[in-house]
C-alpha cells in the first residue's frame, strides 16, 4: 500500500482539529468563523472596549520525530512552557521583594534623615 504525503496527513489532521474546535463551537454560539486558509480560521468578535477585532485559530502539526513520541514531545514542550512560568514567577517575587526592601530601606533613611 502507498504511504500517504505529509501535506495529505497534515491536512486530515488540521481538519480535524478544526471540525472539532469551530464546527462544533458553531452550533452552540453565534460565532461567524471563516476559512482564512489551509492552516487557519477566523473569526469578527468584539471586544471588551466595544472595538471589533479579527482573531485566527491556526493548527500547527509537529513533525514526527524518532528521538521521541508525539506523546514526550508535547509533555517537553508542556515542561518547558511551565519551567518558563515559573522562572517568570520567581522573577517577579524576586523583584518585588526588593521593591519592598528598597521601599523600606528610604522610609528607614528619611526618617532618621528627620530625627537628625
Amino acid at each position: 500500500m502507498a504511504k500517504v504525503t505529509n501535506n495529505i496527513v497534515n491536512k486530515a489532521l488540521r481538519d480535524e482539529v478544526f471540525s472539532q474546535l469551530i464546527y462544533e463551537e458553531i452550533a452552540k454560539r453565534d460565532l461567524d468563523f471563516h476559512r482564512i486558509n489551509d492552516r487557519q480560521y477566523g473569526v469578527l468578535i468584539t471586544d471588551l472596549n466595544g472595538v471589533q477585532r479579527y482573531c485566527r485559530i491556526g493548527v500547527i502539526v509537529a513533525e514526527e520525530r524518532e528521538d521521541m513520541t508525539a506523546e514526550e514531545l508535547m509533555q517537553s514542550e508542556i515542561n518547558a512552557y511551565q519551567a518558563k512560568q515559573d522562572a517568570k514567577a520567581e522573577k517577579a517575587k524576586t523583584k518585588a521583594e526588593k521593591i519592598a526592601k528598597d521601599k523600606e530601606r528610604r522610609a528607614k533613611e528619611k526618617e532618621e534623615k528627620e530625627n537628625a
